[in-house]
């Protein structure tokens, strides 16, 4: 099994039966065993194909006699596949990428004719790549939405936050390759240590501790990951921690902590002098943030299953902080999971009052002066500010002291809001 055929796979398992693609295709590439090389050709043929499906549907759609909708689905990805190389890979001859399109489909397809239909199509992509037909401009949102591959609905989101050139540079940036952040351990090591011994990384241009990691292959084993020298996390969640101000000493709750970056940032923050109940409603998430505290050597940390959505008494009043990292949309994330963009939107309007009595729970263990951090990994208005601004009508004695809205496409982090509130008095 090649790179081709495990994305194939990939594209139809997580059609079919739903799934997070990174961790199907990390199954899958382990299951074929191959190689970095092709396994790094798999995962870039899996997550381009999702980035541009609407794309190359509608290129494919020009040079088929048959509506897409009509050819079995196998065949669907297959096509996309290959027109994804020729498209965007310009190291792969087209030749190639026709070829072993063709190959799959002979291999996969239940129809005897498909192999004849991909060969025809994308040879005639092949020879069109530099006089592609035009994506009609008439609808500024339809063409944004074919050209980046994105809904409409979603496209009309971000055009009521930004104006349509900063709303495409946006999209432009989902379908790239974001870079992978690594935090530096700082009770283990430095920043200038861990770049020596990770090859191809390189300092963070604006996030103290923070390294840009290169070709590292499979994180797990490298020495500096297994021994706790550092933790995947993106800057704009780092950034959030910080704003909390912690220092060491206090005593801090993590409402909604898996897998657990949050809480590993916060526990630095306390030079691991301090305390961090690291809360999470499954069993087995808790399990992974024990698993990654214990890798990083910090011991501040005390994973507990725990439905944020429950008062417990016990805990009323007793911190300094309170982190509600809330479930959202996900829409700030879109260039790491591109499958998001295909959620049902429907769902997401109920969003903003689980987030807010999710924020609401969580103010009851809050000592008088202390911190509570809002945050989410989404850019939608009314899943943040409009949060923020229910809550802040029915607490008058909590004050908003920061609050800020991470880009893609102008500060390079994932799309991320966070809200830093402060309790005060009761109001007589």
């Amino acid at each position: 099994m090649d790179a081709r055929e495990t994305a194939l796979i990939c594209l139809n398992l997580c059609q079919h039966q739903g799934g997070w693609p990174d961790a199907v295709l990390k199954k899958q590439i382990t299951a074929a065993g191959l190689d970095p090389r092709e396994g790094a050709l798999a995962a870039r043929l899996c997550f381009g194909v999702q980035q541009n499906r609407t794309l190359l549907d509608f290129y494919l759609g020009q040079f088929s006699h048959m509506p897409l909708k009509r050819m079995e689905s196998k065949v669907v990805q297959i096509l996309r596949l290959g027109a994804y190389q020729l498209l965007f890979l310009d190291k792969i001859p087209p030749s190639a990428a026709v070829n072993s399109a063709v190959s799959l489909a002979r291999a996969y397809s239940k129809n005897p004719r498909a192999a004849g239909m991909v060969n025809g199509i994308l040879r005639t992509l092949a020879r069109s790549r530099d006089s592609l037909p035009a994506i009609p401009r008439e609808d500024k949102t339809e063409y944004l939405s074919i050209r980046y591959s994105h809904p409409r609905w979603l496209v009309e989101e971000f055009l009521k936050l930004l104006d349509f050139s900063e709303t495409e540079r946006l999209l432009k940036e989902h379908n790239g390759q974001p870079p992978a952040t690594a935090m530096v351990n700082t009770q283990k090591t430095t920043q200038e240590a861990l770049l020596g011994e990770l090859p191809e990384a390189q300092p963070h241009p604006w996030m103290e501790d923070c390294v840009i990691l290169g070709r590292t292959g499979r994180l797990e084993e490298l020495p500096a990951f297994r021994e706790g020298r550092f933790y995947i996390q993106d800057p704009a969640a780092r950034l959030a921690v910080q704003a909390a101000q912690l220092r060491p000493g206090m005593r801090v709750l993590d409402l909604c902590a898996a897998p657990g970056g949050k809480s590993f940032a916060a526990a630095l923050d306390l030079e691991d002098r301090g305390e961090i109940i690291s809360c999470d409603i499954h069993p087995h998430k808790k399990a992974l943030i024990e698993a990654g505290a214990k890798r990083l050597g910090l011991t501040c940390i005390q994973a507990e299953t725990q439905d944020s959505r429950v008062f417990r008494p016990e805990w009323a009043e007793g911190f300094d902080v309170v982190i509600a990292d809330v479930p959202c949309s996900g829409l700030g994330v879109i260039r790491k999971k591109p499958d998001i963009r295909d959620k049902d939107p429907l769902p997401l309007e109920g969003l903003p009052a689980i987030q807010l009595a999710l924020l609401e729970n969580a103010a009851r263990y809050l000592k008088c002066q202390g911190v509570l951090l809002y945050s989410t990994c989404t850019v939608l208005r009314r899943e943040n500010e409009g949060v923020i601004e229910a809550f802040s009508e029915k607490n008058k004695n909590f004050s908003m002291e920061k609050m800020q809205t991470l880009w893609p496409h102008r500060d390079g982090t994932d799309g991320f809001f966070f809200c830093r509130l402060r309790k005060g008095e009761e109001p007589a």
